[in-house]
């Protein structure tokens, strides 16, 4: 059995000294041949593409259930077996088609994909009762093999299995061990045919990238050439050929996603871009402002502001559900992208292009979350996926449908987009709406939005925008506590704090802000915001919580 964890760092092809993009290589076409991830059920069999794209070389994800002929019509140019859940001689466990491993195509496995591959291929698979999680060490044992090629011959890595490879395939050559697992990596270099039990994607693994990048570039002789620069022109091309003439409307929140991806469409179809700014009453202090002003400042596009606070507080009205909550908001967002459609049809028709597209900054997080991925759960379902209308009338153009969030703060700022968009904290589209633990309301909002504030004030004062990645301000609307303010006693409501550091929103984990500073913090809360006697600290990761309260 084989669970995946994850968790790590990121580049996109960006110089990690400057920021910069690096530079594009001349001649690049503008759809690369891919590394192609197996995904064997694992939530997180994304961060293997990730680190597949860190190592410049592009990467796609198809499940398990992928034939040898699908597998060749996307002419890879090498392929990653992902972990996950199952065991390999459990009926029903996922398998994988076996002529995948005749395409002539480098293979990689890696925890059940290594265990996958071991099986299918005469190999054998076993419960020993000796289970290893987490950090365990390793012993290489041929280190000069490509796959461990200037690998320390001790090391610890991570693990996450409950059967394990007795014995590797004929042809096979085993190239590391454990104290419980005689064969933890082998390797076929006649066939390019690698594998590892531990988990090389994950930042425990002390030398797990370059385990993978020993995979691309030596073993599979990929050249790491693969950028922010690529995606670009790949998604220009893919707008223009999806659009052709047709008018185009993105609903704009301000946020660096639906921003860049309005950024790219413009690239692509120009003034046959609209941009719609939805005011739903349910964001933070200021935000509508920044929005129509530094955006439009920034890129030029077309704006138009709808105002649908009430539209939105009366579709939630007595509403305390947090899946009911998304797609309500879900659904209200496509009713005013509509609207704005319907006020724009005339003028669209008058210039010859009807408005069937609806550009939206879905990244792939809020896929997996929304049930997306190949036997993934459902978590949570986002306003942008899970939550929308069964009657949508809008053909969705999502170009960062496909990416996570560092590498589309590296395509704007290579699209030219200033830093205080590009580098701004994630804030969910469906906004305080799921910071406030129970129904929504007004004075609810107000209170919440001035608590909100106060924090993101003194976060900036204390120069930590850029170290954490984001801080939702939950308001527990339900819940009321005892408290003594000006000598007299109060009923009030708690104010939770949740400062996070994260990567990609995968995985997250609570940050140590000083002492002083929240301190601070909870003194101004308690002593500006009416209503509010108590400021407390979220100290859980991710998983098992999520960075959202709902």
């Amino acid at each position: 059995m084989s669970t995946d964890a994850v968790t790590g760092t990121d580049s996109l092809g960006v110089d990690q000294t400057t920021g910069d993009p690096a530079a594009q290589p001349a001649g690049d076409e503008l759809t690369q041949r891919p590394v192609l991830v197996v995904d064997f059920g694992a939530q997180y069999a994304q961060l293997i593409a990730r680190r597949v794209r860190e190592a410049s070389v592009y990467s796609e994800i198809v499940p398990f259930s992928v034939t040898a002929a699908e597998i060749a019509a996307k002419n890879p140019v090498g392929i990653v077996l992902s972990g996950g859940p199952s065991s390999v001689y459990e009926e029903g466990a996922p398998q994988l088609d076996a002529g995948i491993f005749d395409l002539g195509v480098p293979v990689l496995g890696i925890c059940y994909g290594f265990q996958v591959m071991a099986s299918t291929l005469g190999g054998q698979v076993a419960r020993t009762g000796a289970r290893e999680y987490g950090s365990t060490p390793v012993s290489v044992t041929d280190a000069g093999n490509a796959l461990l090629s200037g690998q320390p011959a001790d090391q610890t890595v991570w693990m996450s299995h409950g059967d394990s490879v007795a014995q590797a395939p004929d042809g096979f050559t085993v190239l590391a061990s454990t104290s419980s697992t005689p064969v933890a990596a082998f390797a076929n270099d006649e066939r390019r045919l690698y594998g590892v039990q531990w988990h090389p994607e994950v930042k425990h693994s002390e030398h797990g990238q370059h385990v993978l990048e020993n995979f691309l570039h030596r073993a599979a002789g990929i050249p790491a050439d693969w950028n922010s620069g690529n995606v670009i022109a790949d998604q220009v091309e893919r707008i223009r050929a999806q659009v052709g003439d047709g008018r185009v409307i993105c609903g704009l929140s301000g946020g660096v996603d639906s921003a860049v991806a309005a950024a790219l469409v413009h690239k692509a179809v120009g003034d046959q871009l609209v941009c719609v700014f939805v005011d739903h009453g349910l964001l933070r202090q200021d935000e509508r402002r920044q929005v129509e002003e530094d955006y439009v400042k920034a890129t030029g596009v077309r704006l138009v502001t709808i105002d649908a606070r009430a539209q939105f507080l009366d579709a939630l009205a007595g509403v305390s559900d947090p899946e009911q909550k998304r797609k309500i908001i879900g659904r209200e967002f496509i009713r005013s992208f509509e609207q704005a459609a319907a006020d724009l049809v005339l003028e669209a028709k008058s210039e010859g292009g009807e408005i069937r597209f609806l550009v939206q900054g879905t990244l792939y997080p809020d896929v997996v979350e929304s049930g997306g991925g190949s036997g993934t759960a459902n978590i949570k379902s986002h306003h942008n996926v899970g939550g929308l209308p069964e009657d949508l009338q809008f053909e969705l153009v999502e170009p960062l449908r496909t990416l996570f969030k560092d590498e589309v703060r590296a395509i704007g700022s290579q699209l030219g987009l200033p830093e205080e968009i590009v580098q701004r904290q994630p804030f969910p589209g469906p906004g305080l709406g799921i910071r406030i633990v129970g129904e929504i309301t007004q004075d609810r909002l107000d209170l919440l939005r001035q608590a909100d504030a106060i924090v993101r004030e003194e976060l900036s004062a204390a120069g930590l925008d850029r170290d954490i990645w984001q801080c939702p301000v939950v308001l527990l609307a339900d819940v009321r506590s005892v408290g003594v303010q000006g000598d007299s006693r109060t009923y009030g409501h708690p104010i939770v704090l949740r400062p996070v550091s994260s990567e990609d929103a995968m995985t997250a984990d609570w940050t140590r802000l000083p002492y002083d500073l929240l301190a601070k913090i909870s003194n101004r809360i308690t002593n500006e915001v009416a209503e509010v006697n108590r400021v407390v600290l979220d100290v859980t990761s991710k998983p098992p919580g999520t960075i959202e309260w709902e």
